[in-house]
């Protein structure tokens, strides 16, 4: 299947429990672009402090922030585009993900912290637990809407894939 869109880099980003695995997949399949999640690239230290319920700080956070603004790039390069699922939290993630080619696009996925407890609680097969969505929420810088797609997570996942589809076209 061929691109509908000129390679782009689009982050699905928010705290814990979200939807950001959802959204991306969907997006992704959406756009033809290949998909990548962020948890999938911290190195086992990140992974073993999160188990433990330990908050990672920005010095953890820079080496994998690193290696996925690499990812990015290589499919940028390779004329591919790719939808990454990533907290990006805070505005600073965000800049050091942006492709040194290219503009990042960002999906925000913004939700009630009772029902993002509540998808936590739920979750069997994930190593952050539910006691760490305070700390994301503290951490979280909200991107001003003009620099991204807000999307409410209480919404179907389809409507927010969708929304997510229209944005990322319109924009280009």
């Amino acid at each position: 299947m061929s691109n509908p869109t000129p390679p782009q880099a689009i982050v699905v980003m928010g705290v814990c429990g979200t939807g950001k695995s959802t959204v991306g997949r969907g997006l992704a399949d959406r756009l033809g672009h290949p998909y990548a999640d962020a948890d999938d690239y911290h190195p086992p230290e990140n992974v073993a402090k999160m188990r433990e319920g330990i908050a990672l700080d920005d010095e953890d956070r820079e080496p994998w922030l690193d290696r996925l603004r690499g990812l990015l790039e290589e499919h940028l390069t390779a004329g591919t585009g790719v939808v990454l699922a990533c907290s990006a939290l805070r505005e600073i993630y965000r800049d050091r993900l942006n492709p040194t080619h290219g503009e990042l696009k960002i999906v925000f996925l913004r939700g009630d912290r009772e029902l993002l407890a509540e998808r936590m609680a739920a979750r069997t097969d994930h190593y952050m637990p539910p006691t760490l969505l305070d700390s994301q929420l503290a951490t979280l810088e909200v991107p001003a809407p003009r620099d991204a797609l807000w999307c409410d997570v209480a919404d179907a996942p389809e409507t927010i894939i969708a929304n997510a589809y229209r944005y990322v076209i319109e924009s280009a």
